[in-house]
């Protein structure tokens, strides 16, 4: 169980993975020299101690006691309790809703470890927006996408807004960067995945009408340009999502969470495999 210690100085040094959450720049350095991350709101902090990340410790305002108490005896680390004043003084903004975690990065993985045994992947070319990449996240979960490639341009999955906007859910959901996109695709196509390229051209296949796929890769491109042109060129297939004339694309966050959808119907629509007939005794 935790130890909860109260704290009254704001410069006190043992707050010092909370300190400054809003300036990006310096989370960024402090976060990825110290190997932490920060979990934010109480649904979230949640989310980090129950997944496979360690938890360094909790920061919480009093009202949280009783709502995180099963949380705080399943931590090791401390959990430092403060006033809201305080609280806002170390980190620099407001809408922490009174409960905030820190948590231990892990070693990259890679490919190979995330794509053991997976058979629905997305391969993000370049979702550099810590929002969309934490929808995307919290979708690729709900909708029982097996593991995320992220392009080398992509954000920081483990960033504050990252892991917020994915309501945690970033921390169940395996994913490795890729060094080059293009080497990326061919691996998986030597692996027996069909690559799939969701862009908003009118002569691509309907997503929703595609068969089942037992494996499957589905590449998404940046927010505004898409897919870059080797990307493209690198699938095996473009497909679209069917929409009104009048709108020419969509959010990559919501165009994820309706492909995801539509790859998990195509699933369920597996026949079931007939029993083998049964020999004459």
């Amino acid at each position: 169980m935790g130890e909860v210690i109260r704290v009254t100085d704001p410069g006190d040094p043992r707050l010092g993975d909370y300190a400054c959450l809003s300036d990006p720049q310096l989370r960024k350095r402090y976060e990825h020299d110290v190997g932490v991350f920060i979990a934010e709101g109480p649904n979230v902090v949640r989310e980090l101690v129950a997944s496979d990340y360690r938890t360094k410790s909790l920061l919480l305002m009093p009202h949280r006691l009783d709502d995180l108490a099963g949380e705080i005896a399943a931590v090791d680390g401390p959990v430092f309790v403060a006033d809201r004043e305080l609280v806002r003084e170390v980190v620099r903004f407001p809408n922490h809703q009174g409960a905030l975690g820190c948590g231990h990065r892990r070693p990259l993985a890679t490919p190979d470890e995330v794509l053991a045994g997976a058979g629905t992947v997305v391969v993000l070319e370049e979702t550099n927006d810590p929002a969309n990449l934490g929808a995307i996240f919290r979708s690729a979960r709900a909708l029982h996408v097996d593991a995320v490639l992220l392009g080398p341009r992509c954000a920081d999955p483990l960033y504050r807004r990252t892991v917020r906007t994915s309501m945690g859910h970033v921390l169940h959901v395996p994913y490795a960067p890729l060094g080059d996109v293009d080497a990326g695709l061919a691996d998986l196509r030597a692996r027996g995945f069909r690559i799939l390229a969701l862009t908003p051209d009118p002569d691509a296949a309907d997503l929703g009408a595609l068969p089942p796929l037992d494996r499957v890769a589905l590449l998404l491109g940046a927010e505004g340009p898409g897919l870059s042109e080797g990307a493209l060129a690198g699938a095996d297939l473009a497909v679209r999502i069917p929409m009104a004339a009048s709108v020419d694309s969509l959010n990559v966050a919501v165009t994820a969470g309706i492909a995801f959808d539509a790859l998990r119907r195509a699933r369920d629509r597996t026949p079931a495999v007939p029993p083998s007939p049964s020999r004459p005794r």
